[in-house]
């Protein structure tokens, strides 16, 4: 098969694929419609062979393509992609439970990670003095050492 033909096949069964319900539609309803839209025999081996080919191609893209759509929005559910933000202006990097969260604020031109609890107070959620707030060096150190403090958790679960 010519490589200007083999392009020719492949751009049209993608225009097929892309307007397909792909849950219901068969590869040799695709190969059909692309050989009438065509007015090409695409039932020979060789052929068949091609469409199945861009076919697979195609899902398989399509299948790469929602992982990663999944992966980017639990990522953002995970670091709260949305941009949250407290009544301070705090970014809200993620909610440990009603009252705790994790927080990057500035203060006095500082970026400090903030794990804190929150009260209410005249409608407005505000820090409490429980909690802590590290600078980036301080984050840096402590990342490194979680693996450490997952062991240290795992071995005194252990125990219990």
């Amino acid at each position: 098969m010519k490589p200007e033909t083999k392009a020719i096949i492949e751009e049209t069964v993608r225009e097929i694929l892309g307007k397909s319900d792909m849950s219901e539609t068969t590869e040799y309803q695709i190969r059909k419609q692309a050989s009438d839209k065509l007015g090409l025999d695409l039932s020979q081996p060789e052929c068949k062979a091609f469409v199945r080919h861009v076919v697979n191609s195609f899902l398989e893209e399509q299948e790469d393509k929602s992982k990663r759509e999944e992966e980017e929005e639990e990522v953002e559910e995970e670091g709260n992609g949305n941009g949250e933000y407290d009544d301070e202006g705090n970014l809200i990097v993620c909610k440990l439970s009603d009252k705790r969260r994790v927080t990057i604020q500035d203060f006095r031109g500082k970026t400090l990670i903030s794990i804190r609890e929150y009260y209410r107070k005249d409608g407005k959620e505000l820090p409490s003095s429980k909690g802590i707030s590290l600078t980036e060096d301080q984050w840096s150190i402590f990342k490194t050492h979680v693996p450490d403090i997952e062991k240290a958790v795992q071995k005194m679960e252990s125990r219990i």
